[in-house]
């Protein structure tokens, strides 16, 4: 009769539960059996067909290998004991199913069992207590196999981290199952072959388990000393050599394990866990503002950095003795978990702001080259894919366009009710630099460089379509601004002049800044300047046209009806020197040709009729006036002194004696303003009161000239000199009575 003996797994705990109570079967081989130096080796014969039942000490089952592997390796992979399980459970099966399925046949018997229980007692065992309990094969391995010399288990190098020790034990376990194998000794048990190998598997496994759990903790708080990374190294680099490839019958023993992948997976676990955990007391909702996602980003980068600049400086040469390239890995899994994080994040952005600091840190953060802070450190973008897709990017960008648009348009809004506030304010503008002020062109100055700057730093596309949102924009604002302001009650000369001169600064600064993007503004920049012009001379129209009245009258001959008007004039263009040279030139100018022009339109239309002394008279006071207009103009800096012709020509026409030299006068008339009419030729003649065939010669004389003076200016050649053509004269009697 065989001697039972009794076994006990280091790792299996004391069980009070019915399946751990209950008989196993004993068997005994006929084949040799390794086991401790404790105990002798006592030579056994099979009980063929019979069963003896168990006092309640039996062989731990593949669950307790399963539970305390999983326990091992719980501590610091944070998965489960349920995930650990499946993942250990996974391995094994995959391959021992393999080697069970090329295992020799056994016989429907292996096992049988013999009805040794009482009268009235079923003889067959519950399945659930045969799944629980293992069975010793004839060959079967007890926990004793699985001990060093030193008397400890293999189970205990690997809880002591004696990682390369554990492997070499389970490479000799896995070699002698191979030869026991190979000399056909399970054949009549291939239980005992799958329990034994299923051992070994779990044990691999465990070690495997292990070595995640290392790699976990290796960036944790206390982290891992160099010499079990050296020898998590050496362990990879050992398994990698006793199981180069598969075996050609693909059998389970000495297939590779793979551990240089699992090391890969458990460092990007690794990087992904410490990743999310930035942040994680925050939810991405609860970032609110820009500020809130701000502090997240940075508070990732650091962690991020800190990471690795650990890696680079401490695990990366700890891993380097046995060839490990532990940088590159940990590169690409952090790469991967902050392209991860960072999609998380886009997707929960809410708002302008926030997806441009998205941007702003994928783009000038993450991708800086001192993002790591030493220049030795670099985060080379080389061999790395990209942090977001582009598809991603360009969603993005096409967000924050959008947004900014609606944005900017609401800044717009802002700076509009800023100035309709001062309106009303009835508030003089500023007086900088000698110009009239308004912050109008400065606001919107910083307003797109500020978003088209900062668009620059995301990508030249970004800049590109801001510079055309606020091209737009400004453009859409432009006549909104000019309709408020004529709306407004503060239409005056010094706000003219300062919202004359904000627009010719936008024109010029923009179009010498931006000069491809903000040309179509330029149309609408310079139709509200001279609208804003216009509405500068209609107010001087308004003050001095009443006194042009005076003119050309009999009390005009004895007083000095004019100088009022230029006084006015003159106090007038003191607001001009504050408008910016070219456009306060430019109104100066139009300012002289008006009262140039409204002088003739009283000279030709006049209230009152002059003959002999008096015509005279009134040619000598035309004559004294266009020099009192020419001198004031020239004294102001006006520099249209192409005027100063016009009233002396018609006062010589009024005031010559000799009346074949009328006609020389009129040629000279002609010749300096081709814009003159004949109707303003017969208003002068009427005025001089010749005689018929005089006026008949003269008229044709001066059609003459007027063909002549047309074909001219339809070559370009006048410019743009326009004078009598904006005079009205009326048909009298005396016109047509001159015409007949």
């Amino acid at each position: 009769m065989a001697r039972r003996r009794e076994h006990q797994h280091p790792w299996a705990p004391k069980s009070s539960s019915p399946a751990a109570k209950m008989p196993s079967p004993q068997a005994v081989t006929s084949g040799p059996e390794l086991h401790s130096p404790k105990e002798p080796v006592e030579p056994q014969t099979p009980a063929r067909g019979t069963r003896r039942a168990s006092s309640g000490d039996a062989w731990p089952s593949l669950g307790t290998f399963w539970w305390a592997f999983s326990r091992t390796s719980q501590r610091a992979s944070g998965r489960t004991p349920e995930e650990e399980l499946g993942l250990l459970r996974r391995s094994s099966r995959r391959f021992l199913l393999q080697s069970l399925r090329r295992a020799p046949d056994a016989s429907p018997a292996a096992h049988p069992c013999q009805d040794t229980t009482a009268p009235g007692h079923s003889s067959e065992v519950p399945s659930t207590v045969m799944d629980g309990v293992s069975q010793q094969s004839p060959t079967g391995m007890g926990p004793e196999e699985l001990e060093t010399e030193a008397g400890r288990s293999v189970a205990d190098l690997i809880a002591e981290r004696q990682l390369l020790a554990a492997f070499k034990q389970l490479q000799r376990l896995e070699a002698r199952l191979a030869a026991e194998k190979a000399s056909h000794t399970f054949e009549q048990d291939p239980t005992g072959f799958a329990r034994r190998a299923m051992d070994l598997c779990l044990h691999y496994d465990g070690l495997a388990a292990e070595i995640a759990a290392v790699v976990q903790e290796t960036l944790g708080p206390d982290g891992v000393d160099a010499a079990t990374l050296a020898e998590l190294a050496q362990v990879v680099r050992a398994e990698e050599e006793a199981h180069p490839t598969p075996p050609a019958d693909g059998d389970f023993l000495g297939t590779p394990r793979r551990w240089r992948g699992h090391w890969e997976d458990a460092v990007r676990r690794s990087a992904q866990r410490r990743v999310q955990q930035a942040g994680a007391g925050e939810a991405p909702r609860a970032a609110h503002g820009a500020s809130g996602l701000a502090r997240l980003l940075a508070e990732l980068g650091g962690l991020i950095r800190r990471d690795l600049q650990k890696v680079q400086l401490e695990v990366q040469p700890a891993y380097a003795a046995a060839g490990f390239p532990a940088w590159e890995a940990y590169l690409r899994a952090y790469h991967s978990a902050a392209a991860q994080r960072l999609l998380e994040l886009a997707r929960h952005a809410r708002g302008c702001e926030q997806l441009y600091t998205l941007l702003d840190w994928a783009a000038n953060v993450y991708g800086s080259p001192n993002f790591l802070g030493a220049p030795d450190l670099t985060l080379s973008t080389e061999p790395l894919p990209a942090l977001l897709a582009p598809e991603v990017w360009a969603r993005l960008e096409s967000d924050y366009a959008s947004l900014l648009e609606t944005k900017i348009v609401s800044c717009f809004d802002r700076i509009l009710q800023e100035e309709q506030s001062r309106w009303a304010a009835a508030k003089a503008p500023d007086i900088l630099q000698g110009r009239y002020h308004t912050p109008l062109s400065i606001d919107v100055h910083m307003l797109v460089a500020e978003h088209v700057k900062a668009a620059g730093a995301i990508s030249a596309e970004l800049e590109a379509t801001t510079s055309r949102i606020c091209a737009r924009a400004l453009g859409l604002f432009v006549p909104r601004f000019e309709k408020a302001f004529l709306e407004s009650e503060a239409v005056n000369a010094p706000h003219l002049g300062a919202n004359i001169n904000a627009c010719e600064e936008l024109r010029t600064c923009l179009l010498a800044r931006f000069p491809g993007t903000f040309v179509e503004l330029e149309k609408p920049l310079v139709a509200a300047t001279c609208i804003f012009q216009k509405r500068l001379l209609q107010g001087l129209q308004c003050d001095v046209q009443p006194l042009f009245r005076t003119l050309c009258t009999k009390i005009w001959l004895t007083q000095d009806t004019l100088q009022p008007l230029m006084d006015k004039v003159v106090a007038f263009t003191r607001h001009l020197e504050h408008v910016a040279p070219p456009l306060g030139q430019e109104t100066l100018q139009e300012v002289h040709r008006y009262v140039v022009r409204e002088y003739l339109a009283q000279a030709l239309r006049p209230r009152e009729r002059f003959q002999g002394d008096e015509r005279k008279a009134g040619s000598q006071k035309m004559g004294l006036d266009a020099q009192a207009i020419s001198n004031t103009f020239q004294g102001l800096g006006s520099e249209a002194t192409w005027l100063g012709q016009a009233i002396p020509c018609v006062a010589d026409i009024l005031g010559e004696t000799y009346k074949d030299d009328i006609q020389l006068h009129l040629e000279k008339l002609i010749r300096s303003y081709p814009d003159i009419r004949q109707d303003h030729v017969l208003a002068i003649l009427t005025l001089r009161r010749l005689g018929r065939r005089r006026n008949r010669r003269l008229l044709q004389h001066a059609q003459d000239l007027l063909k002549a003076a047309a074909t001219a200016d339809g070559s370009g050649t006048s410019g743009r000199r326009v004078l009598f053509e904006e005079i009205e004269v009326s048909t009298s009697v005396d016109m047509l009575i001159t015409c007949i």
